[in-house]
């Protein structure tokens, strides 16, 4: 601690990101990076975009636009929407932490009630609702604001009750598919929850950074675009519900940083506040062009998310016929827990094998270790590495 930081400061559990090892000897399996190239077209856009002859950069002198407009008008095209029906950030992170500020009241929450900025108490109904087992970054934003939250809890089998969303409160956030367990809830319920708060002016986020990944191995998904889990053709019907999307994932974008979210205009107003109280020019240049062309470039990413989900539908039953516990997963990771081993020694053993995982030590989630979905080299190595840890 500080004598300079305020109590904000102070009070902050900052988010702890998935290692990143410059050492790249290992296999990294840890951060749900997508194991292939982005589309040549993105390379292609950010050379156009960085300007000038012989591609000396020259463009770069410049601000750019703060409208994001090229990348607005991709992701308006690719799912029918208007412009004004779309934000874009410097990766889905930023809009989600946009979206907490414009959308959930700050208050400190005490015995009987939650005291709001100005002073006044108000019911507890006024917390903000996410799993108790979900992305991490939700109750860090939530602290970063001062917003109360509470944490509705998983059933047994780790799947989302959605009728525990069902309750009058100051908001709603979750991940479809969740994270870490990777599984997903039905478009229905989405819609449901989204539908019993909208008459009391409640905003609804679903963080859909993992859902291209939630289609068949024969290729039913869509990466980059609509499937049939996704909430995104829904936003006119639910003036409530943000759709927050990324592209590091199913777009191999993760080095780009960017990423955007749809609603009505009224939220998307909303968000365009917060960001210009903080920053104008939230997503540079090459950010812009490349993240648009890979937008645009459906069938690419289709083809690269099929080899993804049939890796982890391969690895999946190989853990199970080995004896581990694998939640169903329509993300590009599994959520795995050995027979024996803890959590923290298998994710220790798995280090020692030159093999990077993802641990969380928190309540009901410690057993378990989050396996992003490498190339079929990456997975075979790892299978044989679990297949030794059986014996």
């Amino acid at each position: 601690m500080s004598r300079f930081w305020n109590s904000r400061t102070r009070a902050l559990s900052p988010y702890m990101p998935g290692e990143q090892p410059q050492n790249r000897a290992c296999i990294k399996l840890n951060t749900n990076e997508n194991p292939y190239p982005p589309s040549p077209r993105v390379m292609e856009a950010i050379a156009r975009a960085a300007g000038g002859a012989g591609g000396c950069g020259e463009r770069l002198r410049l601000y750019p636009d703060p409208a994001c407009r090229e990348l607005r008008e991709a992701v308006a095209e690719r799912w029918g929407l208007k412009m004004e029906q779309v934000f874009a950030g410097n990766g889905s992170d930023e809009v989600l932490a946009f979206a907490f500020a414009a959308f959930f009241e700050t208050g400190s929450p005490i015995a009987g009630g939650v005291v709001s900025a100005d002073g006044f108490v108000t019911r507890r109904e006024a917390a903000v609702l996410f799993p108790d087992i979900t992305y991490s970054f939700y109750p860090v934003y939530a602290r970063l604001w001062g917003v109360p939250y509470e944490c509705p809890r998983l059933q047994d089998d780790f799947s989302i009750d959605y009728t525990s969303f069902l309750a009058p409160c100051g908001g709603v956030v979750f991940p479809n598919p969740n994270a870490p367990t990777g599984m997903a809830m039905s478009r229905e319920h989405v819609l449901a929850i989204a539908r019993y708060h909208a008459a009391r002016g409640v905003a609804v986020i679903v963080d859909e950074a993992y859902v291209d990944f939630a289609g068949a191995a024969d290729g039913a998904s869509r990466a980059c675009g609509a499937d049939p889990l996704s909430v995104i053709d829904s936003i006119e019907d639910h003036p409530n519900l943000l759709v927050v999307r990324t592209l590091s994932k199913s777009a191999s974008l993760a080095g780009l940083r960017a990423g955007f979210a749809v609603g009505n205009e009224e939220l998307v107003e909303g968000l365009c506040r917060v960001r210009d109280s903080f920053n104008s020019y939230p997503v540079d240049r090459l950010a812009l062009a490349g993240a648009a062309a890979a937008v645009r470039d459906a069938a690419y990413y289709e083809e690269t998310t099929r080899k993804i989900i049939a890796t982890r539908e391969r690895v999946s039953a190989a853990l199970v016929e080995k004896g581990y516990t694998a939640l169903p997963s329509s993300a590009n990771f599994l959520f795995i827990r050995h027979p024996a081993l803890t959590g923290a020694e298998f994710f220790t053993r798995l280090r020692e094998a030159g093999i990077l995982v993802r641990h969380f030590n928190t309540e009901r989630a410690a057993d378990f270790v989050r396996v992003s979905i490498g190339t079929d080299a990456d997975m075979d190595v790892f299978l044989a590495v679990c297949a030794k840890e059986m014996l």
